[in-house]
């Protein structure tokens, strides 16, 4: 015979129902402060990469052997605001001559004058030393003088054989800057 407390005779057990309780709690506690970490980072590595310094890849070789085409080089966005645009510095800006970001070296700024006499730069009219450029690959080579205007600067790819720049597309506005790059400066 059979009672309610079992075949045995002893009372038979419940299973156990688990009641959320301080050990669920935590794990719930310990998931939303991950998850509002990982938001936080997510946040500001966006508004690093939006207002402070951003990754670029260079898609020509206009910089060579400077920038190598393909490079990844980082935009330091700051900068123009900031007023630290001056010769020798690298810049991103917006081409003039189709809009896409574009990379080259200030030569000069607003005031200065320009000219490129059998290969060497002359900045008010005194010879600048490019250590990075290969001279002998861009013989011949003339231009100027042209002075820059209020608000703008002159800039030139360190491969001036194959650079398209300001000799081509006069000078470039300030306001056309993106930013200089941490990588590549003189």
């Amino acid at each position: 015979m059979s009672t309610p407390d079992g075949p045995r005779g002893g009372r038979r057990r419940l299973p156990r129902c688990r009641l959320p309780g301080p050990s669920t709690g935590a794990k719930d506690g310990t998931r939303a402060r991950l998850l509002a970490a990982t938001v936080v980072a997510v946040l500001a590595l966006l508004a690093v990469r939006s207002w402070l310094v951003e990754p670029f890849t260079v898609s020509s070789d206009s910089m060579a052997p400077t920038i190598p085409q393909g490079s990844v080089v980082f935009l330091y966005k700051p900068a123009a605001a900031a007023g630290w645009i001056r010769n020798g510095v690298v810049v991103a800006f917006a081409s003039p001559a189709d809009g896409r970001t574009a990379i080259k070296r200030v030569i000069a700024v607003e005031g200065q004058s320009v000219a490129i006499r059998d290969s060497e730069l002359y900045v008010d009219d005194v010879a600048v030393a490019e250590p990075f450029i290969d001279h002998s690959r861009i013989d011949a080579t003339y231009f100027g003088p042209e002075k820059v205007p209020a608000g703008s600067i002159f800039v030139l790819g360190d491969n001036r054989g194959v650079s398209i720049d300001s000799r081509h597309f006069g000078a470039v506005p300030l306001t056309a800057i993106q930013g200089t790059l941490l990588t590549g400066q003189k």
